[in-house]
């Protein structure tokens, strides 16, 4: 009986797939993961709760992944420029 491939493997087949700008793409979204991963992982240091509740509020954590976003459209589109896709 053939073995079932797990995520982490189809995930590297798929990777495989992919040209070299998808996977640039690819990267800067883990980039991103990481990121927020980073910061939910970062222990609370603010001495005022008032500071600390709006840090939390949920516009506040669009907003940051949202920059996180654009930061990596604007990496990838300066990739594209530096690396015309080739036909």
């Amino acid at each position: 009986m053939a073995e079932r491939i797990n995520e982490r493997q189809r995930l590297a087949l798929k990777l495989d797939t992919l040209n070299d700008a998808e996977v640039d793409e690819v990267l800067d979204y883990i980039s991103i993961m990481e990121s927020m991963r980073r910061a939910k992982a970062m222990p609370l240091v603010w001495e005022d709760d008032l500071v600390a509740h709006l840090a939390n509020a949920p516009e506040n954590k669009r907003a940051r992944q949202a920059y996180e976003w654009e930061a990596a459209r604007r990496r990838a589109e300066r990739r594209a420029a530096m690396h015309p896709a080739r036909l």
